[in-house]
């Protein structure tokens, strides 16, 4: 009987999930647009780990569930995770597992982008960027609709410029701006697009890095280090050998996976059939202080499972009691 470990990323772009085994390998992993609806998106993402795994044909239970990201603690209490983290700490963990004498590693996501310091295997510093699109994969899908390019085609294009344009890496506002401008005076769409990479390497350093030391090794994961021409502006800029790991948008999932494992109780009761499952979150403020928070209760099949969102646990309690 296999002994298997579910870890699930939910951002607010994109979802990610892996299972791995007792030695940490991944043996099934899934990615798809979260579209708005991290519930029906990690429905998505379960019903495929259920095919995958039904291909090995191999009895197996699952031990543990893990879960990371914007939508963590909805998702958490969805699949009744044992482990429910910080992205901070399942990147690193994730990328540690694949890279052990890795310091500094640089991530970029559809929204967010982070970087983290690490020491003899202890995250140390770690920067987040959640307000400017400039440096993300959002702002580079936008920029490739607009260039009439496949988002997934323009490392690949980037490659072939010998001339970037320079655009400008402080605000997505401006470099939209230099984007159209240079379009219109005949530079290039090679130029266009490994000027954008440039962008968003430059922006990424200005917003993030500050002072911090970027030592090696660098390793550069989420879904922008899938684009060729982000890493070879990164090389570019810090002189530096940029490491990608195959898996590098699955980072996330993988370290909480592994960080489910070594929580590992008892086998948890965790249901691959969730097609016909309802749930539903109902939001109401808490009147009970000044605070007034967002109380944000969830429904499994119209029955209460948890309620999240108060600075205190006065609900979570109630219904932990129950």
């Amino acid at each position: 009987m296999k002994e298997y470990y579910i870890g699930v990323d939910i951002g607010s772009i994109s979802t990610k999930a892996v299972v791995i085994d007792e030695n940490k390998e991944i043996v099934a992993s899934t990615y798809l647009w979260t579209e708005g609806s991290p519930i029906e998106a990690v429905k998505k993402v379960v019903r495929d780990l259920k095919r995958q795994l039904a291909a090995l044909k191999e009895e197996f239970k699952i031990y543990g569930v893990g879960t990371t990201g914007s939508a963590r603690n909805l998702i958490g209490t969805i699949l009744q995770a044992n482990v429910i983290k910080n992205e901070i700490t399942a990147h690193a963990i994730g990328t540690l597992s694949r890279y052990p004498n890795v310091k500094t590693i640089l991530e970029i996501g559809g929204q967010d982008s982070k970087i983290i310091i690490i020491k003899d295997g202890i995250v140390v510093d770690y920067a987040m960027n959640t307000l400017c699109a400039a440096g993300t994969g959002a702002f580079l899908s936008s920029q490739a609709k607009r260039l009439g390019v496949p988002i997934e085609e323009m490392g690949d294009i980037a490659l072939h410029s010998k001339n970037p344009s320079k655009i400008a890496a402080r605000c997505t506002v401006f470099a939209e701006s230099d984007l159209v401008h240079k379009a219109q005076i005949g530079h290039k769409k090679e130029d266009l697009i490994a000027g954008l990479c440039n962008s968003v390497a430059k922006n990424y350093l200005n917003n993030l890095s500050k002072g911090k030391p970027i030592e090696d090794m660098v390793v550069f994961q989420g879904g922008v280090s899938k684009n060729k021409g982000v890493k070879k502006a990164f090389e570019d800029i810090l002189q530096k050998t940029i490491y990608v790991d195959p898996d590098s948008h699955l980072m996330g999932a993988l370290g909480v996976a592994i960080l489910s494992l070594e929580d590992r109780q008892e086998e948890i009761p965790f249901d691959l059939d969730m097609e016909n499952t309802e749930f539903q979150t109902i939001g109401n403020d808490c009147k009970g202080c000044s605070n007034e928070c967002e109380i944000i209760s969830v429904y499994k099949n119209g029955k209460l499972i948890d309620r999240m969102g108060g600075r205190c646990d006065k609900f979570h309690l109630l219904v932990k009691n129950k």
